[in-house]
């Protein structure tokens, strides 16, 4: 990048812009233009100084054709392997196979490699080097914007073992836990950090983004309201002004959904006042920021009480690194705390992924949204953790849900966890006083120049009167991105500047040297403020100056944040919660609707260029050109091969899809003057995501039944889309279906809805089974959402992140998600569901880069491969196991479903406990009780080699051998290898062995496990002891033994 002098400081130049062309997507279009190869992110080999959008693309018969094309390393089963499946399945080619999977009428033709009408594919190095390309388009400024994202210093010990580290970013969801004790005891650190530094007993493990946790906040607060409460008007929720205005808007597109009354107050100075307004009879909650998004640390203690005194709840906005100096929220009355955790130690990544907090008080733990891990014990007495409270989970709920979150921020929370631990309560609060001493520094700096400070209190922001020192916020903006450096833009007459752990003494100098100049003034050096700071007797350990709600209780006293701070420690302690988790590392992760695939290296490598994870998520658009082509480009893939005509990737989740793709829907209707439509049509086999989407959107669910093989009920979804046709919006439904099947009737389905007034909805959590094969839009959908943390290769994290795009017809384009800050969608556009314009922005590098690689024709042989593992799956089972659900051909889908309903019966066995047996076996279990509660959901992903395949195979069937014991009578019902398993290698040193059965047979059931094993960790947790004695919070496992 060209460097060129200011006043004797080095300051950084524009780079060129990109042109335009045509694109299908819902963004401005641009075109690559040729950059220097990055220093950051050079290859083993040298760039050639062409970009690679300008390189020749020989034929695949050319003797230039790369070697190293990624679809022969993506897919598990080698050739030889396909002819033997398709053999045993008794197929002679693929096509045939096909045809008898998937309906013909609602095929398309395959995907290209072409440009023009398809996708051409790219070798890694070619990826490699385009990455390079588009990340240099992104110019390199450091923004001090604040808002809630700040500049953050991520330990490279936590980079490189965590955020790099396959074994933590391809596990999935704890939902097994004695295979997932690691990541627990990290997610237990992550809440017991929340709950120290807000002090409310209870804190959850993640939620999205802090916008969407603020619109969980608020939802709780109206589930404390009785309904007669709330019919007769006390429904209005209260914001303070100063609240981040993306906060606001996302409480906007939540509220109106549950009839609830968002006001924002005139002032903070009459909050007070308009509380007691609205009083009893009609105040359901307030929120305030606490510093607020003007930096101001505002005294709501009296607020509080005045809001607790009408009923209502408080939910507090915060920051965790200024609740290190700041009086901890819960301490002056506040129900419910949440925030952003990025600036412990995450990229800010143009607006995500990142780990929002949510704490609250004890009263509301059952009404609290997103996943707990809570302490409770295994069948061997030993403590450990597990997911607490289960059933509280919202999305459980379906339509009686406020909320309908089912994933979290897992692997961020990890990192801010990690973070947390590295540095300790000294570590946090050394950096938040150095952070604070700098902004009185600015302070002092700014008005001996004429500015005024407009915050009087202040932890690391000021809002800065420029018009003061006669100068309008344009020139100092002009100024300060000359200088390569961006402040928020508020008015004209005023701007925003936050200080990060990031800012050293040549960033403070350059932040002041852009006012020196623009008073005319020459430009100081560093040590003009270090003298400053020795006259105002500041060091990193200054409290004075933030306000009178100085911090005065301790924090993060336990063990564990006060013993690894050397990085051999920490390096030592990830390693030892590593090894306790089970993730693709290890082995198959066969969860069905979860798409348990290879998450290449190529594919995340770009994630942690500086060049995408350094920008902020409000940075002027022309500062992000890169991240403009980049999602250019794969909101136009994710539209080809979904059959739509325009996509957004604004939703941070499947379910924030959900919710996106009906909220679009209802706009629709309101357009056409028929925003009474409020009808969602859901089969009973839907995720509970469905109807909790709906039933936040302020539809009402009607359930369609399902026919005994499985299928739709075509005629109860006629009788009941007839019946409604006055008020039917929507009717959702999952293709293939959520049964492992793709239904013949799912055009018919579509049409019945569409004859109706409905929209369709189809979910695309299967999509990677029907990519270039069919697709969603062809069957009938005008809107759906893909899981590109399943189908498009971005990981599971350990239970997120995620993003889940939506994807429309033209007709329903114009009402994609805009943004209030960087307006984006459609030409009549919703409001934001995410806090930020593009959602989790950074891991959008991940599919694209997994859709480049492929290319079309690879995308299809990926369709065809998860088919073909699946089926080969259920063919070897058959003779031991109820498959349930088939199609007429005797196929399935991409996975399917086992009954293992027969065994409570002739055995006396549960799922719960084929699940913990297959844990011996070395696997992952599949997904349990879910769609049906006697069945196990069996997804293996194309990723995985035969031998994999073949080897949970053998497991299964060796577990039936198991199971047949039992049945004859040989082996006890109540004592055996199920009722006792999992079995952790603590077993083999028990000096008393009184089970009937070896221990060879309880750890060693294959031979093959001799030589390659994952033991778990713990024995059988004991669900009900941790929910009864509900401990979310640590000590260490070895405190509580």
């Amino acid at each position: 990048m060209s460097l060129r002098p200011f006043a004797g400081r080095a300051l950084r130049r524009s780079l060129p812009l990109p042109v335009s062309r045509s694109l299908y997507t819902s963004l401005p279009r641009l075109s690559p233009a040729p950059t220097t190869p990055l220093a950051s992110s050079t290859t083993a080999t040298q760039p050639h100084p062409y970009p690679p959008s300008a390189s020749y693309h020989p034929s695949t018969s050319s003797v230039f054709t790369p070697l190293d094309t990624f679809l022969p390393r993506h897919l598990g089963p080698r050739d030889a392997d396909v002819k033997d499946m398709l053999s045993a399945l008794g197929y002679k080619d693929m096509d045939s196979f096909i045809n008898e999977c998937i309906p013909k009428d609602v095929r398309v033709s395959p995907l290209s490699d072409n440009d023009a009408d398809g996708i051409r594919p790219m070798s890694e190095l070619e990826l490699r080097r385009r990455a390079e390309e588009v990340a240099g388009m992104n110019k390199g400024m450091k923004s001090y914007i604040g808002m809630g994202y700040h500049n953050a210093i991520v330990p490279p010990v936590i980079q490189r073992n965590v955020l790099e580290n396959p074994a933590w970013y391809t596990a999935y969801t704890p939902y097994s836990p004695e295979q997932a004790q690691g990541r627990l005891e990290s997610l237990i650190n992550f809440q017991t950090v929340i709950i120290s530094l807000t002090s409310l007993p209870i804190a959850n493990a993640s939620l999205l983004d802090e916008g969407t946790a603020a619109a969980e906040g608020m939802a709780m607060c109206l589930a404390n309201v009785p309904k007669a409460k709330f019919t007769k008007g006390k429904k209005v929720f209260l914001v303070s002004p100063t609240v981040a205005p993306q906060t606001i808007e996302v409480l906007k597109t939540r509220a109106s959904g549950f009839g609830i009354e968002l006001r924002v107050a005139k002032s903070n100075e009459s909050l007070e006042e308009e509380v007691e307004e609205l009083g009893e009879a009609g105040l359901m909650g307030a929120m305030v920021q606490y510093p607020d998004v003007n930096g101001e640390v505002g005294q709501w203690e009296g607020v509080t009480k005045k809001v607790k005194g009408t009923g209502a709840k408080m939910v507090v906005a915060s920051d965790l690194l200024a609740l290190t100096m700041l009086k901890p929220p819960g301490e002056w009355g506040a129900d419910i705390v949440c925030g952003n955790s990025q600036r412990f130690g995450v990229p800010v990544g143009y607006g995500g992924p990142h780990a929002a907090f949510f704490s609250c008080t004890d009263e509301l733990k059952r009404k609290m949204p997103g996943r707990l891990v809570g302490l409770s014990k295994g069948a061997r007495g030993e403590p450990a953790y597990r997911l607490a409270l289960q059933t509280r989970e919202q999305h459980i709920r379906r339509e009686k849900a406020t909320s309908n979150v089912c994933t979290a921020q897992a692997l961020l929370a990890n990192m801010a966890a990690m973070y947390a631990v590295y540095h300790g309560p000294a570590g946090l609060r050394r950096i938040a006083g150095k952070v604070h001493a700098l902004t009185r520094i600015l302070a002092s700096s700014l008005e001996s120049l004429g500015f005024e400070i407009v915050n009087k209190t202040y932890f690391d922001t000021l809002t800065v009167n420029v018009k003061a020192a006669g100068l309008g916020a344009a020139h100092v903006h002009a100024a300060s991105v000359q200088a390569g450096i961006n402040f928020r833009r508020i008015d004209e007459n005023s701007i925003g500047i936050t200080l990060d752990e990031s800012v050293g003494p040549l960033d403070l100098t350059d932040i002041v040297n852009v006012f020196y100049q623009l008073k005319g003034k020459a430009a100081i050096e560093p040590d003009v403020l270090d003298r400053l700071a020795t006259e105002m007797d500041l060091s990193a350990s200054s409290v004075d100056g933030v306000s009178s709600l100085g911090r005065s209780t301790p924090f993060l006293q336990q063990s564990v944040f006060n013993k690894h701070h050397s990085e051999t420690d920490m390096l030592r302690y990830m390693m030892h919660l590593q090894e306790k988790d089970y993730s693709l590392v290890h082995g198959m992760i066969p969860l069905g609707s979860c798409t348990m695939k290879l998450n290449s290296t190529s594919a995340m490598v770009p994630l942690s260029w500086k060049e995408f994870g350094g920008i902020h998520p409000f940075a002027p658009v022309d500062q992000a050109k890169g991240y403009e082509v980049l999602i250019n480009e794969l909101e136009r893939d994710l539209s080809l091969v979904t059959g739509y005509d325009a996509t957004s990737v604004q939703p941070n989740s499947g379910a924030s899809g959900e919710y996106a793709g009906l909220k679009v829907i209802q706009a629709f209707h309101e357009s056409k003057g028929q925003g009474h439509r409020n009808v969602c049509l859901i089969p009973l086999s839907a995720h509970g995501t469905n109807p909790a989407s709906a039933a936040m959107v302020g539809y009402k669910v009607v359930p369609i039944k399902a026919l005994a093989d499985g299928s739709l009920d075509l005629e109860d979804l006629r009788e009941k889309a007839t019946k409604h046709k006055d008020d039917l919006a929507s009717f959702m439904v999952t293709y293939p279906s959520t049964f492992g099947v793709f239904e013949e009737g799912i055009e018919e389905a579509c049409q019945i809805v569409h004859d109706n007034g409905g929209q369709v909805y189809v979910d695309g959590a299967n999509c990677n089974s029907l990519v270039g094969l069919t697709s969603l839009g062809r069957v009938g959908g005008d809107v759906s959402h893909t899981n590109l943390h399943k189908t498009f290769s971005i990981p599971h994290g350990g239970g997120g992140p995620g993003i889940g795009p939506i994807s429309c017809k033209s007709h329903l384009a114009p009402f994609l998600p805009t943004h209030s800050i960087i307006p984006t969608g459609g030409s009549t556009p919703i409001p934001a569901v995410s806090a930020a314009p593009w959602g989790s922005a950074s891991i959008n590098t991940i599919s694209w880069a997994y859709i480049k690689m492929l290319g079309g024709s690879g995308l299809t042989d990926v369709s065809r491969i998860a088919l073909l593992s699946a089926n080969y799956i259920a063919h070897r089972l058959a003779p031991y196991y109820n498959i349930r659900f088939t199609n007429r051909n005797g196929r399935v889908a991409h996975e399917c479903l086992i009954d293992l309903g027969e065994f409570e019966k002739s055995a006396g066995l549960k799922v719960t406990d084929f699940s913990k047996r297959l844990q011996d076996y070395s696997f992952h279990p599949p997904t349990a009780q879910w769609p049906i509660s006697t069945c196990w959901l069996i997804e293996p992903t194309e990723s995985e080699p035969k031998h994999e395949l073949d080897r949970f195979i053998d497991a299964l069937i060796a577990m039936r051998k198991e199971v047949d014991l039992i049945v004859d009578g040989k082996a006890d019902k109540e004592n055996n290898v199920f009722k006792h398993a999992p079995h952790p290698l603590a077993v083999l040193l028990d000096d008393k062995w009184d089970r009937p059965y070896s221990k060879q047979t309880a750890v060693y059931p294959v031979a093959g496990l001799r030589k390659s094993k994952f033991w778990p960790s713990v024995s059988r947790l004991d669900d009900a002891a941790g929910d009864l004695n509900l401990i979310c919070e640590c000590g260490s496992t070895e405190d509580y033994a």
